[in-house]
C-alpha cells in the first residue's frame, strides 16, 4: 500500500466488476495452472493490514515480512514449503497473461540446471507482462550475497552480480513490443489501463490481443507513454 508515486494502488478497484488490481494479478497467476502454490507477500505495517484482509477474501495465502527487505520477506514465506523454483509476479500488473505464465513455467521446466529464466532479460513483451523464475536454491544464494537495492529487487542479484557458471535464458517474444508499458506505478497508467479494461472487460486479455489492441490506438500508448521506469537503485 505505500508506493511512493501511487499509493494504494494494489486495492485500487479495476473494472466495473469490483476486483481489486492485486485481485487481477491473483487470477491471472491462478488460471495458469502452472503453480503448485500461490503466496502474497506484504510487509508487516499497519497499512498492509488491507492487502491481507484482501488475500483472505481472494482465498490465497499471505505472508507478512521485511517492508524494505522483499528478499528476506520471499524465503520467509517459503520457509517450511516445498518446491525447486520461485515464480515472481509484482502486484502491479493486473494484464498479466495466464499463457505467458504458462508457457514461461514450461520452458523451465523443460531445460535442466536452469538458475533464472525471465522474459525481461531481452525485453520484447510490454513492461508489465513480464514473468519471472528462479530456481530456489539461486534465490537462496541471492538471500546470502545480495546486498543493498538487491534486497529490495528480490531477483536482480541474480542477473547483474551472477557468477560465470549460472545458468540464465531469456525468454523473447513476437511482435516486440518494449515499447508499451501496462504496468502501474503512475495515474497516467491507470488513466491506459482504465482503458484498456473499460473496452476489453473484466478478463484475462493474451497479450497479443492487447497489443494489436494498443497499436490500433496510439492516442491511448500516448497516455503514459511519457511514464520512466525507476532505475534498480532508485525503486
Amino acid at each position: 500500500m505505500g508506493s511512493t508515486r501511487l499509493p494504494g494502488k494494489v486495492l485500487r478497484q479495476l473494472g466495473d466488476g469490483g476486483r481489486s488490481v492485486l485481485g487481477w494479478v491473483v487470477r491471472a497467476a491462478q488460471e495458469s495452472a502452472a503453480l503448485d502454490e500461490l503466496i502474497v507477500a506484504t510487509t508487516t505495517l499497519p497499512e498492509d493490514d488491507a492487502v491481507a484482509a484482501e488475500c483472505a477474501a481472494l482465498g490465497v495465502r499471505c505472508h507478512r515480512g521485511p517492508v524494505d527487505d522483499v528478499l528476506t520477506r520471499f524465503t520467509q514465506a517459503l520457509e517450511e514449503r516445498p518446491g525447486e523454483a520461485v515464480m515472481r509476479f509484482t502486484a502491479d500488473c493486473p494484464l498479466l497473461d495466464p499463457t505467458v505464465v504458462r508457457e514461461a513455467a514450461l520452458v523451465f521446466q523443460a531445460v535442466p540446471g536452469l538458475d533464472y529464466l525471465s522474459t525481461s532479460l531481452a525485453r520484447t513483451l510490454p513492461r508489465g507482462l513480464d514473468v519471472e523464475i528462479i530456481a530456489r536454491a539461486a534465490l537462496e544464494r541471492c538471500d546470502r550475497e545480495a546486498v543493498s537495492y538487491h534486497r529490495t529487487h528480490v531477483t536482480s542479484h541474480i542477473y547483474t552480480e551472477a557468477p560465470e557458471d549460472a545458468r540464465l535464458l531469456g525468454l523473447a517474444y513476437h511482435p516486440v513490443a518494449a515499447d508499451l508499458r501496462v504496468t502501474l506505478d503512475t495515474e497516467d497508467d491507470w488513466l491506459l489501463i482504465s482503458r484498456v479494461v473499460g473496452e476489453l472487460g473484466d478478463r484475462c486479455v493474451p497479450m497479443r490481443t492487447l497489443v494489436s489492441w494498443l497499436r490500433a490506438r496510439p492516442e491511448v500508448c500516448g497516455l503514459n507513454a511519457h511514464v520512466r521506469q525507476k532505475a534498480l537503485q532508485d525503486a
